[in-house]
């Protein structure tokens, strides 16, 4: 049971992150600084918890503000750019952050124990859970409200005209600015969101894991997080589900082949492409799903 409850929890991080770059992508941008913010929030909501002894949801909600920050920092400049360029250019933020912790050491004693960043070593020693005691489904249950709020708050946003704005944005710049859409304040709004679910879900990882290294957030990470959304589908939340649940279906259920597994996993992955080009959860599949929700209707009354 600890491992279905464990491998729940894994599928929340992911889903938080392939969120984070679910909101990105509906305006029309591909960005790479998602591993980048979830490693600062990592950073930040171990270091509050563990070594300043903050309580658990202040400290990820820090995670979550420093993400948040740094994606309102990296937006501006990102504007200036797009397409490759935009990939590159987020692509070195996160390389710069990844570097910035390798070089990073500031450990203080705690106890008996001497905690923090340290460098290559990497931070050991965040057992918030472990010291009070939590058991793997409280694990879970903590995760997951975060990731059902996240799920709620981005499926809220869909529906409402601040969603419109961001997928009008996405389809045609053009076209959005010339009805008066504020094409900058709509893209940082996005980095924004994005940097804020992705620094929470490095947060919860970080507690979970009770250690991180700056190994853990590089360029494979970044494109595990665009590729959730991208294969899962941009037309609903359901999307970057859908990528977590392909994706991890594939890396825990070929385990059994060995090195073959690798070359499975990459044609799979083409085999899916271009079966579902507009990922699984595309907006057809959500129009019939609503369709087939939907109340039918009574036949109209034709007499007394």
């Amino acid at each position: 049971m600890e491992f279905y409850q464990s491998l729940l929890t894994l599928f929340g991080f992911r889903i938080l992150l392939g969120l984070s770059a679910y909101v990105v992508i509906l305006t029309g941008q591909i960005s790479m600084a998602q591993a980048g913010f979830y490693a600062a929030g990592a950073y930040a909501a171990g270091a509050a918890s563990a070594m300043w002894g903050w309580p658990l949801l202040p400290s990820i909600l820090l995670g979550g503000l420093v993400g948040g920050v740094l994606g309102f920092l990296v937006g501006f400049p990102a504007l200036r750019v797009r397409g490759l360029f935009l990939v590159i250019a987020t692509l070195a933020f996160t390389e710069i952050v990844r570097m910035a912790f390798l070089n990073l050491k500031y450990t203080i004693r705690v106890g008996e124990r001497t905690i923090g960043p340290a460098g290559a070593e990497g931070f050991r020693g965040i057992t918030y859970y472990y010291q009070h005691g939590w058991a793997p489904w409280h694990i879970l249950l903590f995760t997951w409200a975060f990731v059902l709020a996240a799920l709620l708050a981005f499926w809220a946003i869909d529906r409402s005209r601040a969603g419109a704005v961001l997928r009008a944005v996405g389809e045609d710049e053009l076209a959005a600015a010339s009805v008066g859409i504020n094409l900058t304040g709509a893209k940082v709004a996005a980095m924004t969101a994005g940097g804020l679910v992705a620094g929470l879900a490095g947060g919860l990882y970080a507690h979970y894991a009770t250690y991180v290294s700056q190994e853990d957030f590089g360029a494979l990470l970044a494109a595990f997080a665009i590729a959730y959304p991208l294969v899962g589908g941009t037309g609903s939340v359901l999307g970057p589900v859908a990528g977590v649940l392909f994706f991890s279906l594939l890396i825990d259920g070929l385990r059994f082949l060995g090195d073959w597994r690798n070359l499975l996993f990459g044609a799979l992955i083409i085999l899916m492409m271009n079966l579902r080009p507009h990922g699984i959860v595309d907006v057809g599949l959500v129009r019939r799903a609503a369709r087939l929700l939907r109340a039918p209707r009574r036949p109209a009354h034709a007499g007394p």
